[in-house]
């Protein structure tokens, strides 16, 4: 079993930051790419920023210069830095990755999705 925890929402005012974090736990043998996505109320779910396991990163034009993708390969996990937050910020932000895995002699690998950390900004 794998399974990805998110942690760091919260609540500020507009121009504040946030840290989230994202850690892959269980059977994890190798994480390829991780990344970030929201989904606000009545939208859809919607890429935020993505990162390899190269550190080749991508964002959203929307979140460009504001936003820090990161990763801790050893530990597992990903990070957002959240500068300069704005109200349209706000949303449910969720943690994506694809992880291989070892079942016996073969190795998986699956796309798995974070339970959700809500990000609300103030104006």
């Amino acid at each position: 079993q794998v399974q990805l925890v998110e942690s760091g929402g919260g609540l500020v005012q507009a121009g504040e930051s946030l840290r989230l974090s994202c850690t892959a736990s269980g059977n994890v043998l190798s994480i390829n790419n991780m990344g970030w996505y929201r989904q606000a109320p009545g939208k859809q779910r919607d890429l935020v920023a993505t990162i390899t396991r190269g550190g080749d990163a991508n964002y959203a034009d929307s979140v460009k210069g504001r936003f820090t993708i990161s990763s801790d390969d050893a530990k597992n996990s990903v990070f957002l830095q959240m500068n300069s937050l704005r109200p349209e910020d706000a949303a449910v932000y969720y943690c994506n990755a694809d992880i291989q895995s070892r079942r016996q002699l073969a190795v998986f690998e699956n796309n798995y999705w974070g339970q959700g950390t809500q990000v609300s900004v103030s104006s």
